[in-house]
C-alpha cells in the first residue's frame, strides 16, 4: 500500500475544500485499486459531493442548522460553539474510498472529494491518501 500526507489550508471560516486534484495526482498511473482519504482529526470530515453550483454552501448551511454554533454543546473549549465541531465527524466522516481504474478516480461527473472544515481555530489539515493496488 502506498500513502501520502498533504498539508491544506482550510482557513478560518466553515469550509468545504476540493481535494479532488490532489487525490487525482496521487492516484495518477497506479493502476486498478482503491484509494482510501483519511483526515486524521477530531473536528473536520470528507464528503463526496458537487462543488461550484452551490451544493458546497448548501452542506454548510445543512450542518449549521443541524449543529449550530451555540452554547448548547458541552465541549466548550476554543471559540464559541465549538463542541459542534467535535460532533460534525458523527454526520460527516473523516474517511472516504474511492475505486480507482486505470490509474483515474472512478467518481461520478459532478462528485468532488471534499473536506469538510468547521473549525475556524485549526485552519491547517492534514489528509492522509492510501492506495490500495487491486
Amino acid at each position: 500500500m502506498r500513502s501520502e500526507v498533504i498539508t491544506v489550508q482550510t482557513g478560518s471560516r466553515p469550509t468545504v475544500r476540493d481535494i479532488t486534484g490532489e487525490a487525482e495526482q496521487f492516484v495518477s498511473g497506479r493502476g486498478d485499486g482503491l484509494l482510501h482519504v483519511f483526515v486524521p482529526h477530531a473536528t473536520a470530515g470528507l464528503a463526496i459531493v458537487e462543488t461550484g453550483a452551490g451544493s458546497d454552501d448548501d452542506l454548510l448551511t445543512a450542518l449549521d442548522e443541524l449543529l449550530p454554533t451555540d452554547d448548547r454543546w458541552r465541549h466548550r473549549h476554543g471559540s464559541r460553539g465549538h463542541g459542534r465541531d467535535h460532533v460534525l465527524p458523527a454526520f460527516v466522516p473523516p474517511y472516504a474510498s474511492v475505486p480507482v481504474l486505470d490509474g483515474r478516480l472512478a467518481l461520478g461527473t459532478w462528485q468532488s472529494i471534499c473536506l469538510v472544515d468547521t473549525n475556524g481555530d485549526n485552519p491547517t489539515r492534514q489528509v492522509r491518501f492510501s492506495f490500495l493496488p487491486g
